[in-house]
């Protein structure tokens, strides 16, 4: 009787499990391109001025100050500082330069305000045509 059954069992089942050799393999020769280059790779250097090396600062200047709570005040020449908002800073630096762009305008801040304040004001004054921007620090003596 076993030779009068349909051959239903000869079938060709579809495999349901993965293959992980390729998949292994394509991870390692990833893994060896990564370690080859990665010693290939050079970082830039920056050689970024340090207090000592500062200049002095010029006689006319346009000074920037960014308050502990955000606040922008701008001083001309040494005289009593005004308070600007940052929205009007860069129109005022620009009438404050009177057309001159070899004037410079130096921000400064305490240490206490937070460093995406004071860039807020660089890319403000930037964005606007401000050349000579710089940034205050101390003395070294």
């Amino acid at each position: 009787m076993p030779a009068a059954m349909p051959r239903h069992g000869s079938r060709r089942r579809t495999m349901s499990e993965i293959n992980m050799v390729p998949f292994i393999d394509v991870m390692l020769v990833l893994l060896i391109i990564f370690m080859v280059s990665a010693p290939l790779i050079t970082t830039g250097l920056v050689d970024l001025p340090t207090v000592g090396k500062s200049k002095q600062r010029p006689q006319h200047v346009i000074e920037v100050i960014v308050g502990s709570d955000e606040s922008v005040r701008m001083r001309l020449d040494g005289k009593d500082p005004q308070n600007v908002p940052l929205r009007n800073i860069a129109s005022k630096v620009l009438e404050a330069q009177g057309g001159v762009a070899d004037t410079p305008v130096v921000i400064s801040a305490d240490k206490a305000v937070k460093y995406e304040a004071v860039v807020k004001v660089m890319d403000s004054l930037q964005r606007n045509g401000v050349q000579r921007v710089g940034l205050s620090v101390k003395s070294a003596s």
